[in-house]
């Protein structure tokens, strides 16, 4: 095979950082100039000292400042590499596939119900996510970042951000717990509780393979739960059915994997659910027509970032867990 035929640049060029970048994360930064290409190449390039800002090696936690000069270098990849850099993503033809998902939008907010299965962004063997598919939908966006993330199995309200000021200031709310975040989710079991407020310990850790998880911390005390953090949430009873529970969960932190980590901690795993969950009870699950986590982030009320006005995003639930649920015997 023809170890000549690659696609990439071919020459090396120097881009100096404007408003719209200040203040971002170099990886982010190349993810966003160098569109299409694996984030595994980027940081390759950049734990390779390819990437320059200012003519000083970096990391890819640095974080962007207004003027600052970053050298990206040529992109070179083989073209029959695993990870090709796909000319398609590029083409102005390039399908549409979450422009049709938009629930809001407007000169600094963009507002999607993101589908269930498709990832927030790129990596871990994932080559786009949302974030990488919605600037290959719009090339011609300045700034394009997201605000929060959503499991990949989560579908439903997912804000992303058209202009720096309102990413700055939407972090900032959710910092401060001013945005109003509803989830609905099926769990095995019979929850009795109209209301129910539930603060647990969270510690992340990672397995042998490489995979990220959570846990819930019983003994702070212990010099390898130092970094653990609270996580709290208020759910509501919407439902029950006969050995099933339709929840809402108002969420108070914001914590990786909180809402599942803290219903199987209590003994009500959320159904579909593959990292937490109850796998004999998700494999007759699937039998019975449950292909996926049955997770969806519903609602968001918040107010605008820049005008200030109130905000209620809303996502239906999904056809497919609908008619699930709909299918059980209800008490």
């Amino acid at each position: 095979m023809n170890q000549n035929n690659t696609i990439g640049a071919s020459a090396a060029s120097n881009v100096t950082i404007d408003e719209a970048s200040d203040g971002q994360r170099i990886d982010n930064f190349l993810a966003k100039t160098l569109k299409g290409v694996p984030k595994s190449h980027i940081y390759r390039i950049l734990r390779s000292g390819e990437v320059r800002v200012n003519k000083g090696r970096i990391d890819a936690s640095y974080k962007l400042a207004l003027n600052d000069v970053v050298r990206v270098p040529p992109i070179r990849i083989a073209a029959n590499d695993k990870e090709v850099f796909d000319l398609k993503q590029n083409s102005a033809a390039a399908t549409s596939v979450l422009e049709s998902t938009i629930i809001f939008e407007d000169d600094a907010l963009l507002v999607i119900d993101k589908p269930a299965g498709f990832a927030v962004h790129g990596g871990s063997g994932v080559s786009r996510g949302v974030i990488e598919q919605m600037r290959m939908e719009r090339p011609k966006a300045k700034f394009l970042e997201l605000v929060h993330r959503l499991d990949r199995e989560t579908s439903g309200v997912l804000m992303l951000a058209k202009k720096r000021v309102a990413l700055v200031a939407l972090h900032e709310m959710i910092r401060n717990n001013q945005t109003d975040k509803r989830y609905l989710m099926l769990v095995a079991g019979e929850w009795t509780e109209k209301k129910k407020r539930v603060r647990l310990d969270l510690q992340k850790y990672v397995l042998p393979n490489g995979e990220r998880r959570v846990n819930v911390v019983l003994d702070k005390s212990k010099d390898k739960y130092d970094q653990a953090q609270v996580s709290e949430t208020i759910f509501y009873l919407k439902q029950a059915f006969n050995g099933f529970s339709l929840l809402e969960a108002q969420l108070i932190t914001g914590r990786t994997h909180q809402l599942r980590v803290q219903l199987a901690h209590l003994g009500f795993p959320i159904i579909g659910d593959d990292k937490y969950g109850d796998f004999a009870n998700n494999k007759a699950l699937q039998k019975k027509g449950l292909k996926r986590m049955f997770l969806h982030s519903a609602e968001t009320n918040l107010k605008h970032p820049v005008s200030g006005e109130q905000l209620k995003l809303s996502a239906a639930l999904p056809t497919e867990l609908q008619k699930f649920m709909t299918s059980l015997v209800s008490k």
